[in-house]
């Protein structure tokens, strides 16, 4: 099964076309989020706005990875110029990471999605899982014990970690914290410096809870995960407004279709579904296909699914 057989060649030109354009409205516009999170947090600050800003915060870390996965893929802008230097700059290295790094261990996993090779195969290959099962990686990720195995990872320490695969420490972590230092000196120089605490605490909390909704989404729990049809071995979930804020920013909720034809830009895999939709691509294979993140979860964790035992 091959994109082709679905799309003619030039529906697969326009849809893999790139646009500078779209790319810088996709990096600032996160970036406008991010910066209206604080602004509402300094306005309006108590407890429910700090954990609000906390959760969003988590989310925009999750799309700024999202575009640092598509400069890795050379579609976030059609220079590569600029998806090396912005891609770096102002989506990689805000979350620590590294696009060149990235893209080469991200394209491994595209070639051998659901093999003993793929280096993502550990965060989704024991789906499903117990309901204590999953409760202790929200544990986990909550407390900031993820959070912290993955700075130790990065400026040190060795192991694995659900964000940081074989290969991705470069070395460039310190510039990552370079950019960090220029957020937290952005918001000194305004007077509310102590703010960037919500931006390292969604890093260790919030950012790898919904990294690991977003993998379990993608590739947990589905039919065949060695089958190379995309359609047996990866899925797309629907989102509604606040998944797409929070577990699926910039569209990266259409999974299937970004395996299919991985040289599709973000932006457009909803059309891409939208046109598969209509010829029958998903005909015979519903389940590859989520209703939202809520059934996701369900799938993975079976347990959820049952009624409480009388009483």
């Amino acid at each position: 099964m091959k994109a082709s057989d679905y799309l003619s060649k030039d529906e697969i030109q326009q849809f893999t076309a790139r646009s500078d354009l779209m790319g810088w409205w996709l990096v600032a516009s996160n970036w406008l989020l991010i910066t209206a999170v604080f602004a509402v947090v300094i306005t309006w600050t108590n407890p429910v706005t700090v954990v609000l800003a906390v959760l969003v915060l988590g989310g925009r870390q999750l799309g700024l990875a999202v575009l640092m996965h598509e400069a890795g893929h050379k579609t976030l802008f059609r220079s590569n110029r600029l998806n090396d230097v912005v891609g770096q700059w102002l989506c990689a290295y805000p979350v620590l990471g590294d696009v060149k790094a990235y893209g080469a261990s991200h394209r491994v996993h595209h070639r051998y999605a659901g093999t003993d090779q793929d280096p993502d195969l550990p965060n989704y290959q024991a789906y499903p899982v117990s309901r204590a099962s999953f409760l202790r990686k929200i544990r986990r990720d909550l407390s900031g014990q993820t959070g912290m195995s993955l700075l130790r990872m990065l400026f040190g320490g060795e192991g694995r970690n659900l964000m940081l695969r074989d290969g991705e420490k470069t070395g460039s972590e310190r510039r990552g914290l370079l950019v960090n230092g220029l957020l937290f000196g952005v918001l000194l120089a305004m007077g509310y410096g102590w703010y960037y605490l919500l931006w390292v605490v969604a890093y260790l909390t919030t950012y790898p809870l919904v990294a690991r909704i977003r993998q379990v989404a993608e590739h947990g729990n589905v039919p065949d995960l060695y089958d190379p049809d995309p359609r047996r071995s990866t899925r797309t979930t629907y989102a509604n407004p606040l998944e797409r804020l929070i577990l699926c920013p910039n569209r990266v909720n259409y999974h299937l279709e970004h395996h299919l034809l991985a040289s599709v830009p973000v932006h457009k895999l909803r059309d891409l579904h939208q046109l598969l939709l209509q010829r029958g691509f998903y005909r015979g294979h519903e389940d590859a296909l989520a209703s939202g993140y809520l059934e996701v979860i369900r799938r993975a964790v079976p347990e959820f699914n049952r009624a409480p035992a009388a009483t």
